[in-house]
């Protein structure tokens, strides 16, 4: 409907003899009462055109009540508001006809073919292996996932992307921490084994204050590695095994969708000397204090990309560069790629895609950093290195302990409701202060909110299957009530998220829409046999449902069949 509301004022434009593309917006008033959809187009053509906006706004509404009325669809009223606004009011037919769309449709309702034949690849979560997840790994695990259901309600075709941190200088540090303080056996066996290998990766930290060789001895076992030293390689495999079973675990129970590639920054060792040659063959590279990097034009104002160390090992940026000529030439030359990754990363990812941008991968706009803000205490910075975390393993139990008050047969599909919710309903870019009750908020504007009111909405309907004889004929109310008003938008706002990449207007969209839907189970008595319009509110409460069902499930959210 916005759609073709802007193409009707585009039309009267060129009837107006005005030919110039004109930027104005279409949206929806805060307030229903000033109509479904109001444009600001007389207030933007009045400043070039030196015309009153409202009189303007005037000329406008005459010249499209005079196109012909097929063109308005179910627009009902048109009529010029304020300093020249321009609203446009729905009909009943038109909500009405979207019940019945949305009861057809169920699963498929709010989908659209803006992606259509287009393939994309969404990087999230990306642990490092030997490390727990902390909060800190939460962000993009769930923005992440629900970018690529978005994506996929989009008709993308795509392909979630987890890209493991398991190479590096790290792993040297790691394997000189288990050599001198650990037991590989008896962390295998232990029921925390990734703790354990995180306490010797902080251990390694505070000794190598003290012992300054120790950073040498660290590099020295990561050269090891990287030649395949039959020890090193050994140790480093006992480790990823014992990770991917954790990370699997936390997947599972935050209701992550199966990836469709694990590949490891070490899968693309071999591709790495590739992108060397590509690099000195278009000149871009040179050496630096015995590193090999690019440097990038003044007028860029970024700083040298390093992608060799001076004892030869690879860096990340290097390894990141042949993990996207690699996808390039796997998925083909249209491929676009997403990293939801940290807002801290902002300037390196700059650097990598004008990199990709200098050797030819990629042109503009295929490659894309969708960022987000850390979770932080208020006296600074989450650190895994100086062991000052919140582990994400410790929120999920007490989240389910909270959770378990309410029922303790949904509690795990509510607390990861709540947990989820509270993150989601942010604009990610945003860093978020660490704090137990707000990130375990299981009131108000919630995730637990939204899914009682959907199980609220689901025991109507149950009791209304119970004695179906009372529900046989269709009379349908003249009044237009905001259920209805908010239920025709949730397809726009799953385009608005993809188009914006971000989560938080669906959250924002399910909460305005659980309360329409509570004004009205609270003004109304539905199943009564006097309510003579039993029929069509059991039809809008079946919308709802599905509507909240679709938009949660975009969330990652489940809802509980009882709560």
């Amino acid at each position: 409907m916005k759609e073709q509301i802007e193409k009707l004022i585009k039309e009267v434009l060129k009837n107006l003899g005005i030919e110039d593309e004109v930027s104005f917006v279409v949206e929806h008033p805060t307030d229903f009462k000033n109509g479904d959809y109001s444009t600001n187009v007389a207030m933007i053509l009045s400043k070039k055109m030196g015309i009153n906006p409202r009189d303007l706004a005037e000329k406008i509404v005459i010249e499209l009540k005079g196109l012909p009325k097929q063109g308005f669809g179910e627009i009902n009223k048109i009529e010029v508001a304020g300093a020249g606004f321009i609203n446009f009011y729905l009909g009943r037919e038109f909500f009405t006809e979207n019940i019945n769309k949305i009861l057809e449709e169920k699963e498929n309702w709010g989908k659209n073919k803006k992606g259509e034949n287009k393939k994309i690849i969404v990087e999230y979560s990306s642990p490092n292996i030997a490390k727990p997840f902390t909060i800190g790994h939460l962000r993009s695990t769930i923005i992440g996932d629900s970018i690529a259901r978005i994506l996929t309600s989009s008709s993308f075709k795509v392909i979630r992307d987890n890209h493991l941190g398991d190479w590096g200088t790290q792993f040297g540090k790691l394997i000189v921490a288990i050599k001198n303080w650990g037991n590989l056996e008896e962390i295998e066996k232990s029921e925390t084994p990734i703790k354990l290998l995180v306490d010797l990766y902080v251990k390694f930290h505070d000794e190598a204050e003290k012992d300054k060789t120790l950073e040498d001895k660290a590099r020295a076992s990561f050269l090891k590695l990287e030649n395949k030293d039959k020890d090193a390689t050994d140790v480093w495999k006992r480790c990823i095994d014992l990770s991917m079973k954790e990370f699997e675990r936390i997947y599972k129970k935050l209701n992550i969708t199966p990836f469709d590639t694990i590949y490891g920054e070490s899968f693309y060792e071999d591709k790495m000397k590739a992108v060397i040659d590509d690099v000195k063959k278009k000149n871009l590279g040179k050496e630096s204090e015995g590193a090999f990097i690019i440097e990038f034009s003044e007028e860029k104002k970024l700083p040298p990309l390093l992608l060799l160390k001076k004892d030869g090992s690879s860096l990340y940026a290097l390894r990141d560069l042949a993990t996207d000529k690699w996808r390039k030439n796997e998925y083909g030359n249209d491929i676009r790629i997403i990293n939801e990754v940290g807002s801290e990363q902002k300037g390196y990812f700059k650097q990598i895609i004008e990199a990709e941008n200098m050797l030819g991968y990629f042109t503009e706009g295929q490659r894309i950093h969708v960022a987000h803000g850390l979770y932080r205490f208020s006296e600074g910075k989450m650190s895994t290195r100086k062991g000052n975390v919140i582990w994400l393993d410790d929120i999920i139990n007490e989240a389910e302990k909270r959770a378990g008050e309410i029922n303790e047969e949904t509690k795990e599909i509510v607390a990861i409701g709540a947990l989820k919710f509270n993150d989601l309903k942010r604009d990610s870019l945003g860093d978020i202060i660490f704090n137990w009750e707000e990130i375990l908020n299981i009131k108000g504007d919630s995730g637990t909110y939204l899914q009682y009111t959907a199980v609220r909405a689901n025991s109507i309907l149950n009791k209304a299957d119970m004695n179906r004889s009372i529900i046989d004929e269709i009379m349908i109310p003249s009044e237009i009530i905001d259920l209805e008003k908010y239920l025709y938008q949730f397809p726009e706002i799953v385009e608005y998220s993809y188009q914006s990449l971000q989560p938080h207007h669906i959250a924002t969209y399910l909460i305005e829409l659980a309360s329409s839907f509570n004004n009205f189970y609270g003004n109304t008595q539905i199943l009564v046999e006097e309510n003579k319009y039993m029929t069509y509110h059991l039809n809008l409460i079946k919308a709802f449902t599905q509507t909240m069902k679709n938009g949660l499930w975009l969330l990652g959210i489940e809802v509980p069949e009882k709560m």
